[in-house]
């Protein structure tokens, strides 16, 4: 199957014959069928009853239809978008983020740039912080936003740029007894079940969580494991737990689920992006900038 092939099959459709149909694309009827044999002899099936007149979709056709129109759009898309790269007109900047960044600096600052660069294509990846040093290395990212607790272990060929720390802060059910208060301890916590996140074999961030919790006096005991903070605080509106996250979590969030400081306990996230450090790139360098002023703002 190719694109010429669906584009032959949909102006067929769409013109209602394959003779007006090889008029407008200027070539011959022949030249049609042909492709639509080959077509219908690649997909197994018959595109159209040919027995009618006019000639009518079999359930084949109707199904393949609506999805060719689909992938030939797509594909005018990416030639379109593609030239105006290659011209200079357009340009690409591909930025990754861990989850919990969509809560804090990422939305204003993606809206900041595109404002600034209203001709460049910018796509938002979401990957965890562990992941994306090979996301940048293999190109699907330029540019990364990461959160990690404690100390981590920086790549030579990378180069990071601090945007903030921000408090770890208690998430609990709202109709739990404790939610009546202003602030917890560590081991106020171990009433309910503690909800990990992400549930991902690369990532330490609950490892961490944990180990935080109890070095302030805690003894969390893991009821759930969530694949990312979304589910996780669904379960913890759900009355199944607890858990821990960023203070920028906690604004315009859930109104079922209850934020709360710990008292006494050192618990901090690091938010920072990170990049390619020998890299020369215009858009990778006015983000930065963007996202540097938009941290220093929430500071």
């Amino acid at each position: 199957m190719n694109l010429r092939q669906l584009r032959y099959f949909c102006e067929v459709v769409d013109a209602g014959n394959a003779n007006t149909a090889a008029h407008k694309l200027f070539v011959a009827p022949t030249a049609i069928s042909m492709q639509m044999s080959q077509l219908e002899n690649q997909l197994g099936g018959k595109l159209f009853d040919r027995s009618s007149r006019p000639m009518a979709l079999t359930p084949l056709g109707r199904f393949v239809y609506p999805k060719a129109k689909e992938l030939l759009a797509d594909a005018g898309r990416l030639v379109e978008e593609a030239k105006g790269i290659a011209s200079g007109n357009l340009g690409w900047l591909s930025i990754g983020f861990t989850r919990s960044t969509i809560f804090s600096v990422v939305p204003d600052a993606v809206r900041e740039m595109k404002s600034a660069f209203p001709k460049v294509q910018i796509d938002l990846v979401e990957i965890l912080t562990e992941h994306q040093a090979e996301g940048i290395r293999k190109g699907v990212i330029h540019i990364g936003v990461s959160r990690t607790i404690g100390e981590f272990e920086a790549e030579p060929d990378l180069a990071y740029t601090p945007l903030f720390k921000e408090a770890l802060i208690a998430a609990i059910p709202m109709h739990h007894p404790l939610a009546a208060r202003k602030s917890l301890k560590a081991s106020d916590l171990d009433e309910m079940p503690f909800i990990s996140y992400p549930k991902d074999p690369h990532s330490n961030f609950s490892k961490l969580s944990l180990g935080l919790l109890e070095a302030a006096g805690a003894k969390p005991r893991v009821g759930y494991e969530a694949k990312e903070i979304h589910t996780a605080l669904g379960l913890v509106a759900a009355g199944l737990g607890a858990t821990l996250v960023g203070k920028t979590v906690a604004v315009n969030n859930r109104t079922d689920v209850c934020f709360l400081p710990i008292r006494g306990a050192r618990m901090t996230a690091k938010v920072f992006a990170v990049h390619k450090r020998d890299e020369q790139s215009r858009l990778t360098d006015a983000f930065l900038k963007i996202i540097q002023e938009q941290s220093a703002r929430r500071l």
